[in-house]
Order: structure tokens, then sequence, then C-alpha cells
């Protein structure tokens, strides 16, 4: 493939969807029935941008998560990854859950937990500067050596967002991963994230209950509401960036747009 072709292909990806629900539906067995548990949910991500989904309990957000990942089939619909049908779990998503301290192995030192995923497939000097290069993106090469049990919580979470790193992920889906954290660390690994998206020009889909983070990480947030859950609406967030912890927060605009997704949430869930 020739350069100009190679600069077209490239270009083509970065304007196409990275990712892509087409009228999902998902069902469970529940008694003698079953029941449904989202519904024609429909939304696109853009390659490199931030999605924050907020919802009520029992909206099926963990459920929508899931499905976009491969582990739960859908009964109708379907999720597409650069324009490709997901037929289980793909090569390019990962996804990174709240639960972190069983995530990882407290056996194994950091670098061991981050080469977990890649040691098998690849050689062993590119899962070096795998790990390396996924340790530098949050700060912890000081740490390589360290046993997770040795490390706070959010530390831990770093060493659990590092081992996703490490697989080159186009798209990672992140289920509520600093709602276990105080304000000051959930602060910090949201900055974390952001500098991490704009080094790497990796997608986020990121499920919170927390509004302001919703607001804060979010290019745009979409509001999932009802049961089964729907998506009910799509907010478009215009905050400059870099974002910064104290003078965005305190944006005329920030407070706009957490009374808007908290107006969104509360109108139907009222």
């Amino acid at each position: 493939m020739t350069s100009t072709e190679e600069r077209s292909d490239a270009g083509e990806r970065a304007a196409s969807p990275a990712f892509e629900c087409r009228s999902v539906t998902v069902e469970f067995p529940h008694k003698f029935s079953r029941k449904r548990i989202i519904e024609d949910i429909s939304f696109l991500v853009r390659s490199g941008e931030f999605l924050t989904i907020v919802g009520p309990s029992g909206t099926g957000k963990t459920t929508l998560l899931r499905a976009m990942g491969g582990l739960t089939p859908t009964v109708s619909g379907s999720v597409l990854v650069h324009g490709k049908e997901l037929d289980g779990p793909p090569e390019d998503v990962v996804i990174v859950f709240q639960d972190y301290s069983n995530a990882l192995l407290q056996w194994r030192t950091v670098t061991g937990n981050v080469a977990f995923g890649i040691e098998r497939i690849l050689e062993r000097r590119e899962t070096e500067l795998r790990v390396h290069d996924a340790l530098a993106l949050v700060g912890l090469e000081k740490n390589a050596d360290d046993y997770p049990w040795q490390l706070s919580g959010g530390m831990q979470q770093r060493v659990q967002i590092a081992r996703a790193l490490a697989l080159r992920p186009a798209v990672m889906l992140m289920d509520e991963p600093f709602a276990a954290l105080d304000a000051m660390t959930k602060a910090s690994m949201q900055d974390e994230l952001l500098r991490v998206r704009d080094r790497t020009g990796t997608s986020f889909v990121f499920i919170t209950h927390d509004i302001e983070e919703a607001v804060y990480l979010g290019d745009r947030i979409a509001v999932l509401t009802g049961s089964p859950g729907r998506v009910d609406r799509i907010f478009e967030i215009g905050l400059p960036v870099p974002r910064d912890q104290l003078s965005t927060r305190q944006l005329p605009k920030f407070l706009e747009y957490r009374y808007a997704v908290h107006q969104a949430i509360g109108r139907v869930h009222g």
C-alpha cells in the first residue's frame, strides 16, 4: 500500500464511527418468560470521542456495555466496530469494571498484571515495550515491581487501566470505574483518562451515576431511562479543552449542562 493510500485509509477510519449500536435489544430469562433489559438503543461513538452514559439504576447500563463488548448477545439489532458487525468479543475493544481489587492478580507484580493479556500473543520485547508505555501513560513507572496489595485503590485502578491500554484498544468500555474511590483520587483519575484519550486517540464509553463526572469527562452524554432502558436524550457537551477540575466546574456552561442532564433523568424517573 502506498503512503497516499495509507493516509486515505487512516482518514476514512478517523472519519467513520469507531463504534455503533443499531436498534440494540437485550432480553434475559425471567421465571417462565423473558425480561427485556434494554430496547431499541441506537447511537454511535466517534473516533477519539469520550461518550459518557448516565441513568437511574435498573435502566440496563451495564447490560448495554456488556453487549457492546460482545459478552452479552442481543435478541435484535446489531453492534458494529469500525463498520463491522460484532459476532463475539472484538480484539480492539476492552472492558474495565469497577471492581479493580478482584480484577488484579495479587501474586503478580504491577508489570506482571499489565502483561497478563498480551504476554502469550506477543514476543517478549514487544510485551516489555507495551507494558512500559502503558505504565508511563498512567504514571506508574516507579511502581512496576510493586504488588497490587501494596498500592492504594486509585493506583490499583490505574494498573487495571494500564493492562487494558497494553492491548492498544480502539475503544475502551468502562463501567463506573471510579465509584469506589475518594473524591480527590476520583478527580485525579478523571484527568488521567482525558490525558490518555488525548495521547492515544482511544474512544471511551464511560458509565457513571455521577452527573458532574459525566459532564466533566464527556464530549457527549447519553441518558438512559425506563425499563426496559432506552436512550432518552444525547447531549453535546461544548466545554473548552483542556478541562480543569476547578475552572471547568465553575463555568456557567458546566452548571447548565449539569442541570439539564439532572432534569432529563428526573423528568422520567420522577
